[in-house]
């Protein structure tokens, strides 16, 4: 009987402190949405520019309608990640244009590195096509993450910008700025100059 009663003791105490036990919380790490990527289909921007692209079907290219903007000026929406990459085009008359358009690309993407982890720079050369230039992939909070420009280095210069419409949070917008690299390598893999100006 004795050795039934520690037993049942023993039983008791351990109920009892299981049942006193507080549940303690501890902070789960910060989370975001799940996003879900459309599948990866591109049509063929041909009319009316000195120049054509592949771009994906989910996306709108859209004309600029800034005040200031020019023919052939363009943006291509990302309405579902409210992104835009714009798309600027000028028509080269002297080297002296061309070098100043060159060095105001260089300048535009290295304004960002006051709040940028880290700016890549990768050569665009494709001369079967004469489509040459630099790609920047801009990593960090900043408010571009991914500027380019391609020019045929006489006639031609077009620059592309991408932004997102809100306040940049690097961690949780890396997912989608590497979905839409693929996009814009795809635009710049596909571009070709048209064979006479327009």
């Amino acid at each position: 009987m004795g050795r039934s009663l520690r037993n049942f003791f023993l039983v008791f105490v351990l109920a009892l402190s299981a049942c006193n036990n507080e549940k303690v919380s501890t902070p789960k790490p910060k989370g975001y949405f799940r996003i879900n990527f459309p599948e990866k289909k591109y049509q063929v921007f041909n009319e009316g520019c000195a120049y054509s692209f592949n771009y994906p079907t989910y996306a709108k290219l859209e004309a600029d309608t800034d005040k200031n903007a020019a023919p052939c000026w363009k943006n291509l929406n990302f309405p579902q990640f409210n992104g835009v990459l714009h798309i600027t085009y000028y028509d080269v008359f002297s080297p002296r244009t061309y070098n100043e358009m060159t060095e105001n690309a260089r300048t535009l993407a290295m304004k960002h590195t006051i709040k940028a982890d880290a700016i890549d720079q990768r050569i665009i050369n494709y001369p079967d096509k004469k489509v040459y230039g630099i790609y920047y992939s801009i990593a960090g909070n900043t408010a571009s993450s991914v500027q380019f420009f391609l020019t045929d280095s006489v006639n031609h210069y077009l620059r592309g910008a991408l932004y997102f419409n809100e306040r940049p949070q690097y961690d949780s917008i890396q997912p989608v700025v590497k979905f839409i690299k693929q996009d814009i390598d795809k635009l710049i893999e596909t571009f070709q100059w048209k064979k006479e100006k327009l």
